[in-house]
């Protein structure tokens, strides 16, 4: 009977609608700060009932006594805990922007018009911080590197991030690209990164090479080689080497990272070398062949005329200056004027200038150069030379000037009649006539 009993009661309790119950999913949660995490929970009640209030509390320790504290009554929880479930059956809990001081155990309760219910068990969550190591953090070159993440969660996995990009290994053979900084994370929660620590991969000088400028050596200009490596720590010396025979041995010729050759000769060309130096070794670039190129001989190119000034007015002057390419530089200027578009050229002048003062409308026209030295001549594009008419403004200004003459004339002869005027006296004797009519009897003026 009594075994009876019990099953019926087991049956019963496994009906799900007539137990009175609560699930956590996970009662071990083990997050890291600064992460966010759902606590996965849902709860049973016999069928009539209608639940009224849902809480999560905390259990905390005082006096020496735990005691299970609600999350609304602890101001730390206050916009960082959101209850997710409903008052059904859902009881999920989001907490957010964890600390290490949110570790512990948390118990969920609700309460019907009749009943309050608790789990008896609880969730532990542990809140643990995250730091990265590398080991060591500064390496050679082939050399093996470890990479650990301290946690205090036990049995999660961790992943690994290189400046920011996933990666696969935590063990490697150092390589001078494996430079940068390393962060972790536990798995799943990839936004609470850990502080990031930096691996420095040390490593002699590799692609080593020399740039020159210009690429172009003409004998008597100059030339500047600049060596170039990858290195870490960066070179502190570069020395310089040249061979003149493919069969001679290199010579120093310099240091530094920048070599200039001034004025270069044929005596400069060669095989150039750079060789670069950090506290790890040296390494060397390839062969540079320098080649000084003899200037070749050539007639008058590129030959034209400038003009100064720009514009040119009668009566004033104008320079016309004629320029050239030429090896050896040419010795003979000629200049040639064409007045009439279907006339033919006239010369009209010698040498690399040709001044032409007080020029007037006759000097118009289409100007050509000529250069020549021993190996021929050039000519210049034809240039027009237009001579603009200075305008005449004698007659107006003339005009002016008189006009001002007779204003200034005016205005002193009104002065000295006003001044005569205010210095004069005049005495008037009057009589009255027969018929009342004044008879004026002298009138008399002093001065």
């Amino acid at each position: 009977m009594m075994i009876a009993l019990l099953m019926l009661l087991v049956v019963r309790q496994g009906a799900g609608s007539n137990v009175w119950s609560v699930t956590l999913a996970d009662p071990d949660l083990c997050v890291a700060t600064g992460s966010s995490v759902v606590l996965q929970c849902s709860y049973d009640y016999p069928d009539g009932q209608t639940v009224r209030k849902a809480t999560w509390s905390k259990g905390v320790q005082t006096d020496g006594q735990w005691t299970r504290v609600e999350l609304s009554l602890i101001p730390t929880y206050r916009n960082r805990s959101e209850y997710l479930g409903d008052l059904q059956h859902d009881c999920r809990l989001a907490l957010s922007e964890l600390e290490e001081s949110d570790s512990g155990y948390y118990y969920f309760r609700f309460d019907t018009d009749t009943y309050g219910w608790r789990s008896r068990k609880s969730l532990y969550l542990i809140v643990t911080d995250v730091k990265a190591r590398v080991h060591p953090a500064q390496v050679e070159t082939e050399s093996k590197v470890t990479l650990e993440c301290l946690t205090s969660c036990e049995h999660r996995r961790v992943v690994w991030f290189k400046d920011g990009e996933p990666l696969s290994q935590p063990e490697f053979q150092a390589r001078p690209q494996d430079s940068g900084y390393y962060a972790c994370a536990l798995e799943g929660q990839e936004s609470a990164l850990s502080h990031p620590v930096a691996l420095d991969v040390q490593y002699r000088h590799v692609n080593v090479s020399i740039s020159t400028h210009p690429s172009r050596v003409m004998a008597g200009s100059g030339v500047n080689l600049t060596c170039s490596s990858d290195s870490n720590p960066t070179a502190y010396t570069y020395t310089w080497y040249r061979k003149t025979h493919p069969t001679g041995s290199m010579q120093q010729v310099g240091s530094g990272q920048l070599l200039s050759l001034l004025a270069v000769e044929a005596s400069h060309s060669g095989l150039y070398l750079c060789q670069a130096r950090n506290q790890l070794g040296e390494g060397n670039s390839t062969e540079l062949l320098l080649t000084v190129e003899e200037e070749t001989d050539h007639r008058p190119l590129n030959v034209s005329i400038s003009m100064h000034p720009p514009n040119v007015t009668a009566g004033g002057g104008v320079n016309l200056t004629c320029s050239s390419d030429s090896n050896p530089a040419a010795d003979n200027y000629t200049w040639y004027r064409k007045t009439h578009p279907t006339g033919s050229m006239q010369q009209v002048g010698s040498g690399q200038l040709l001044s032409l003062l007080a020029v007037e409308a006759s000097h118009s026209g289409l100007y050509l150069c000529q250069a020549r030295n021993q190996l021929g001549e050039g000519n210049s594009t034809e240039l027009l030379l237009t001579v603009e008419e200075e305008t005449d403004h004698g007659g107006l200004i003339l005009l002016i000037s008189f006009g001002v003459k007779i204003v200034i004339i005016l205005s002193l002869t009104l002065a000295l009649i006003w001044a005569w005027r205010g210095n004069s006296t005049v005495e008037v004797s009057e009589e009255i006539g027969p018929d009342n009519e004044y008879v004026y009897d002298s009138i008399s003026c002093e001065q």
